[in-house]
């Protein structure tokens, strides 16, 4: 992939002081061992990247932070070794090589040895394809996430999992964690934020309390494995077409090892951050639609609230070393972030919506409007769950796998209807009682199976309403005539069976009849 032409100059943070000899020689192109018009640098706290050509070059600062420790040669180089390795599980396109620069800083030498300082080769890709710069042209579509799902599940699943001696995800472990943000955000913010830290900080100590046979589950359960650490959109990139996550942490193991559920936490709050509460609830669905981790939405609150205090922090620390015109935007953001954990902490009541409708009636696309519906107070939230889906995990297939069943046999016996309703029964019921709003899609075509679902919603005192959807015969039949790619495997001959079987709305459902 080219780089980026629009890039220009020399991108420096405001944190830079005068740069190092070794740095200020790099940016000259005719240090490289490859073509390079122009170096261009930017610049973090704890690194240099230089953009020379088709490729880039990651040097570590010689600093060390309570999180990371960069501070001798030897260390600097096992990080690189580290941060190739890591890399490679997720984009092995980008991570080249660690080379070594020889020479000395006013004359370096790339490849050469003795080394003076460790470089991360890498190759660029074009900076607009990052997902944060995708989201801000409003281009960033459910495909994009539905395929970011798909490959975090797969990842997931051959991902390193946590020893259970080890301290990763282990339950004290996380409040702790949480509570050191808290400590820090009390010292960095002002006097008239500190209501908010408080509230912010007692939620987590009685949610924590609430959920804390849930993490010890989660921990018992192997879902803390080895993953990304910092999955943000600046840190996914669509690179040919695919979304690709880079840049993981290598320099701190506590940072890495995580739940699955923070780690998709962290990419939900940050779409809701974008402004983008359709897509959140999208890549949340297409998650548990692929890995069926329903069990993640018991502490997801708790980790995307975490994941918000902690960009709430970064953005603090960061107005305390900005200049005065910077500083007062920082301070913004960081409040902003605290405005949305707490959105995320106390969501509205929640509730129960279910579809209602002959197969090619339009129940899939109806439920999906509702996801991606950016208004609403459960916006980016929503969770649904398709029969189609949860039908063919119950037995051991994936969403578009064909299971092959005849007319009323295989999966498609009334045992096996029974079964998929239980179960869609039992999902709402746990989902409710966390308090995730929930639509299930599905037929219910006989009137037993709605009132269930109505009476569970009126045991939890949920909101309760009927999606219901409709169309003509013929249109119904070149519906299903021409649907592939989906979870449904209804055939005109299946909807000619529903109409048999098919028991209207009574008044009393059509009073709960919801518009489209």
């Amino acid at each position: 992939m080219k780089p980026d032409r629009r890039l220009a100059g020399v991108i420096m943070s405001p944190m830079s002081d005068p740069l190092p000899p070794l740095i200020t020689a790099l940016l000259d192109p005719r240090r490289y061992p490859h073509p390079a018009e122009r170096v261009e640098l930017i610049e973090t706290h704890a690194s240099w990247l230089l953009l020379a050509g088709d490729f880039a070059y990651k040097i570590k600062k010689a600093i060390t932070l309570p999180f990371l420790d960069y501070g001798t040669l030897a260390r600097r180089e096992t990080c690189c070794r580290d941060e190739l390795v890591l890399n490679r599980r997720f984009a092995p396109e980008l991570y080249l090589d660690v080379v070594p620069i020889g020479g000395t800083p006013q004359q370096p030498c790339l490849g050469a040895l003795p080394a003076l300082e460790w470089a991360v080769h890498m190759r660029r890709f074009e900076e607009q394809g990052r997902l944060d710069r995708v989201a801000a042209r409003d281009e960033l579509q459910p495909a994009h996430l539905s395929q970011l799902a798909a490959t975090l599940c797969a990842f997931w699943e051959a991902a390193a999992v946590a020893a259970p001696a080890t301290r990763f995800g282990a339950p004290d472990q996380v409040l702790a964690a949480a509570r050191e943000n808290f400590v820090e955000l009390r010292q960095l913010l002002r006097q008239a934020d500190q209501p908010q830290v408080e509230q912010l900080a007692q939620w987590t100590e009685d949610e924590f309390a609430r959920r804390a046979a849930d993490f010890a589950a989660r921990k018992a359960g192997g879902r803390v494995r080895e993953g990304h650490g910092d999955l943000h959109l600046g840190n996914l990139a669509l690179i040919n077409g695919q979304v690709t996550p880079f840049d993981c942490i290598e320099f701190n193991d506590d940072f890495r090892w995580n739940d699955a559920a923070s780690e998709i936490a962290f990419v939900w709050i940050d779409l809701l951050d974008h402004h983008r509460p359709g897509l959140a609830a999208w890549l949340l669905n297409a998650w548990l639609e692929v890995g069926g981790d329903f069990q993640a939405l018991n502490v997801l609150r708790f980790y995307a609230v975490y994941r918000a205090v902690v960009r709430a922090k970064v953005a603090a620390l960061r107005a305390r070393q900005e200049d005065a015109g910077q500083r007062l935007a920082d301070f913004d953001s960081a409040r902003a972030y605290l405005q949305l954990a707490w959105q995320i902490a106390v969501p509205p009541a929640p509730t129960l919506m279910i579809t209602c409708g002959l197969s090619g009636s339009g129940k899939t696309t109806a439920s999906t409007a509702r996801l991606l519906d950016p208004t609403g107070a459960a916006a980016g939230s929503i969770v649904r769950l398709r029969s189609d889906v949860e039908r063919k995990r119950l037995f051991g297939l994936a969403p578009q796998e064909n299971s092959g069943s005849a007319l009323d046999g295989g999966i498609y016996t009334t045992e096996a209807t029974a079964r998929t309703y239980a179960r869609l029964h039992a999902l709402a019921r746990a989902l409710l009682v966390a308090g995730w709003p929930v639509i299930v899609d599905a037929a219910f075509l006989r009137r037993e199976e709605r009132a269930t679902f109505r009476a569970l919603a009126d045991e939890l005192g949920a909101g309760f309403r009927i999606q219901f959807t409709e169309a003509p015969a013929e249109e119904l039949h070149r519906r299903l005539m021409a649907r592939s790619g989906d979870a449904s495997e209804a055939t005109v001959a299946v909807l000619e069976k529903q109409r048999e079987w098919f028991e209207p709305l009574d008044d009393s459902e059509r009073a709960c009849v919801t518009g489209p």
